[in-house]
């Protein structure tokens, strides 16, 4: 079973910066896709960026485009999601989220993970 570990999540000033980290292991022989998720209080959890198993393809929800930038290393077992000019509105819960190829491959980049990290806290605030 593919296990994700986040973490990098803390407190930021508005316009700040931090780098959260996903963990992946138990990977087996499957190769993944992986998202970031995120929830506010009071609010339903979005996608917010993906990755393709190979990192050829990333995707980002308009409100953190240009801002936030997703990427893995070559082993394909730990995700990165850079943030910079961080805004109080991005105050939420992050999750990793995983999924296999050919999920990937049937489902749209925002959909189909079967795979959960605990999440980690990211709060914006002066």
């Amino acid at each position: 079973q593919l296990q994700l570990v986040e973490s990098g999540g803390g407190l930021v000033q508005p316009g700040g910066s931090l780098r959260l980290s996903c963990v992946a292991s138990n990977l087996a022989e499957d190769s993944y896709a992986f998202a970031w998720f995120r929830q506010a209080p009071g609010k339903e959890r979005e996608v917010i960026s993906y990755i393709s198993s190979d990192g050829a393809r990333t995707d980002y929800t308009d409100s953190v485009k240009g801002r936030f930038t997703i990427s893995g290393d070559n082993a394909g077992s730990t995700i990165y999601l850079r943030m910079n000019s961080l805004k109080p509105e991005d105050t939420a819960i992050y999750y990793c989220a995983a999924k296999t190829v050919l999920r990937d491959y049937l489902t749209n980049w925002d959909s189909g993970y079967e795979h959960w990290g605990q999440g980690t806290q990211v709060t914006v605030s002066s």
